[in-house]
């Protein structure tokens, strides 16, 4: 994703921005988000057009890039691994558990096992012996399927919304759930605050579709800097 088509993104994310809110434009707001997140990611069958961003950070991307840690880079020292992960799980929380009321794709999906790692949490607060251990022991191939799946099901869990529901906040069973399955760690209250804080519309601008732009603008740069891309 290059500059031109950063700032085109950016445009389209502050256009929904202003309208998501209004019923009368529901359908408008929909089709701009389904468009938003698709730019971002990788299609399941790893083909097709247009480019995503993902596909670009995945092109010519070393397994030792993708898993190393610490990197220091603006704003973060995390691996490319976890930069993935993290924003593939707080999709899945937000979407599945406090938007939808549905099973998480971590579970639906059986991902907990087939990532190869014990971690069920949405990475906030993670130590840096974590970190690593993450980065070093995640199956990438499950770690790509898994962020397909969440995809697959935010847009499902998107497109099924009727007008008005945009501006429904989550209720205290639904972050109840959050807690019970283990989604945010205890010392993370404060994202369980700001969640709260939030309506659909919120959760939709940011956990799915700003924060993973955001993870993967990260990704790049790490992706930059240890393969010294001209």
């Amino acid at each position: 994703m290059n500059q031109e088509q950063r700032n085109h993104w950016n445009g389209q994310h502050k256009k929904l921005s202003g309208i998501i809110m209004r019923p009368e434009a529901h359908t408008a707001a929909v089709t701009i988000f389904l468009a938003l997140h698709s730019a971002l990611y990788a299609p399941e069958d790893g083909g097709g057009e247009p480019v995503t961003y993902e596909d670009c950070l995945w092109d010519q991307l070393l397994e030792q890039t993708v898993r190393s840690y610490p990197v220091k880079t603006p704003g973060s020292r995390n691996s490319i691994a976890w930069h993935l992960w993290h924003s593939a799980r707080i999709e899945d929380i937000t979407m599945n558990l406090l938007v939808a009321d549905s099973e998480q794709v971590l579970h639906s999906g059986q991902y907990t096992r087939r990532l190869g790692i014990p971690y069920v949490h949405s990475g906030n607060g993670m130590s840096g012996q974590d970190i690593a251990a993450l980065s070093g022991a995640i199956d990438l191939e499950a770690l790509a399927a898994y962020r397909h799946a969440v995809a697959k099901r935010t847009r499902s869990v998107i497109a099924a919304l009727e007008p008005g529901q945009f501006t429904a906040k989550a209720s205290a069973a639904q972050f109840s759930r959050v807690r019970e399955e283990q989604a945010v760690l205890e010392s993370e209250q404060w994202l369980l605050d700001y969640w709260a804080g939030k309506t659909t519309a919120g959760l939709v601008l940011m956990p799915a579709t700003r924060h993973p732009f955001v993870h993967l603008n990260k990704a790049m740069r790490v992706k930059e800097k240890l393969q010294k891309q001209k």
